[in-house]
């Protein structure tokens, strides 16, 4: 029972993100709308309708990446689309509850520890995507291996120290 309040909050969470990208997905929009009557009103001269038309289709494409982006983390939807190669997506979590929630079962874990800053970061790699904490924990390497291992259920030979990195 405990699991379902951490559930509520990661679904929260993702809801968040999701409203977060279509209120972007609108603005990009609204860009390109405006962008393509601007394009219009300098059609005369080519050298600017050139650069306008490739910032139009750069805006265009940041849409399109943001629109799969959303569908992709959508938890209303029934099958999960992984990223497309090229692309990366980071999800930092201010609570480790929330990292937990959504790591669970990873593909792999890397995780540092600063002691100079006495700050522990853990990514995860799930489903094309990364997933960051970073906040306060203990200083031996091999008990944070362990931890993350049983706290994540992924196996210990799936874990390392360093950082991982997308695109």
């Amino acid at each position: 029972m405990t699991k379902r309040p951490m559930k509520d909050e990661a679904l929260e969470a993702l809801d968040f993100i999701i409203n977060v990208l279509r209120e972007h997905e609108k603005d990009l929009d609204g860009i390109v709308t405006k962008l393509s009557k601007t394009i219009a009103k300098f059609s005369k001269t080519g050298e600017i309708t050139t650069k306008i038309e490739k910032i139009e289709e750069r805006l265009s494409t940041m849409q399109n990446e943001i629109s799969n982006l959303v569908h992709t983390v959508s938890p209303s939807q029934k099958t999960r689309n992984h990223v497309r190669h090229g692309s990366s997506v980071t999800v930092r979590c201010k609570q480790w509850e929330d990292f937990r929630t959504l790591a669970a079962d990873a593909e792999t874990i890397s995780f540092l520890y600063k002691q100079e800053e006495k700050v522990f970061q853990a990514d995860a790699l799930k489903e094309g995507k990364i997933l960051t904490y970073t906040g306060e924990f203990p200083q031996d390497s091999n008990v944070l291996k362990i931890w993350l291992s049983r706290e994540l259920n992924v196996p210990e030979d799936r874990i390392f120290e360093g950082a991982l990195a997308m695109g």
